[in-house]
């Protein structure tokens, strides 16, 4: 079970807006990877205190945007994961899970590849942990086609900067991490995108 506490924004590094990037950023990879969600009352407003049983939540920061955008952001997942099946169907097998690449150190970039019970329905995501733009990023898909961006967590609707990949890209044959065809990315700063072929695609692989 991954979850998020309410007091995560207080412990995140950076200024005010890093601090929410990296939350949005946290939550983003916390619903693409396998397991069931628990998120804590008030995390998906942005509480500074840590949720308390015998204290209403802190309503009152509904107040200020970032709040507000955070949580737009979270309703934005959860109906992401709910129409996604590549992201809750299978939750406990490896079937359902493949890393693209997880050595990039030097630029704090992981991505992988979530998939459903069929396998030719998967959804590809992008982590940039670092407050650096990463432009023409390259990252191994599993099939050719243009890969739609499903999320992105950078998008000024959650309080972000708007740097992303103009709603999408097509692949490029050209072999990366040991796939058969690539995407050149944008990665914002402090951001998780998520991606998905067309199914044309997918069918002329399959």
């Amino acid at each position: 079970m991954v979850h998020g506490k309410g007091a995560m924004l207080s412990k995140m590094p950076g200024d005010y807006w890093q601090k929410f990037a990296n939350l949005r950023a946290l939550y983003g990879y916390m619903y693409a990877h396998p397991g069931k969600k628990l998120l804590f009352m008030g995390g998906e407003i942005g509480q500074w205190s840590e949720w308390d049983h015998a204290w209403q939540l802190d309503w009152s920061l509904l107040e200020h945007d970032f709040h507000r955008k955070i949580q737009e952001y979270v309703r934005a997942l959860n109906k992401l994961y709910v129409e996604q099946p590549a992201l809750h169907e299978v939750d406990f097998s490896w079937e359902g899970f493949q890393w693209m690449d997880f050595h990039d150190v030097d630029n704090s970039v992981v991505s992988f590849v979530r998939r459903a019970k069929d396998p030719n329905d998967f959804v590809v995501t992008v982590a940039n942990f670092t407050p650096v733009p990463r432009e023409g990023y390259r990252v191994g898909v599993p099939a050719p086609g243009f890969y739609r961006e499903l999320l992105n967590s950078d998008s000024t609707y959650y309080g972000g900067g708007n740097m992303g990949n103009t709603g999408g890209l097509p692949s490029e044959p050209l072999p990366w991490q040991g796939q058969q065809h690539s995407v050149l990315l944008t990665l914002p700063p402090l951001a998780v995108i998520f991606l998905k072929p067309d199914e044309e695609g997918v069918r002329s692989s399959a």
